[in-house]
């Protein structure tokens, strides 16, 4: 099974270590995470956003953002033994298991 993080999903909710621990909780063994990441050099940060489009404006709600340089610490926190990086079409990601 894999859990796929994309578009800087990983930041759903504004806390990445919750997010990752309960995603740790529902992985079967053997199973991974693929997040996609801000570059390295970049902060992780959580913060509060609001989305606006097609006319439309949301309330504000948490959000985070995690970076290539703070996905190793976030990885171990959650229970994840290793986080590979790689960069693809100038997107960065890391696989967890």
């Amino acid at each position: 099974m894999t859990v796929l993080l994309a578009d800087g999903n990983i930041g759903i909710g504004g806390d990445p270590d919750a997010l990752l621990r309960r995603v740790r909780e529902l992985l079967r063994p053997g199973g991974e995470v693929v997040a996609e990441l801000d570059p390295p050099g970049a902060a992780t940060r959580a913060e509060r956003v609001w989305l606006r489009g097609e006319g439309r404006v949301t309330g504000w709600f948490a959000w985070a953002r995690v970076s290539v340089s703070g996905i190793g610490p976030l990885a171990r926190r959650s229970g994840f033994r290793r986080a590979e990086v790689w960069t693809e079409a100038g997107r960065w990601f890391s696989v967890l298991s």
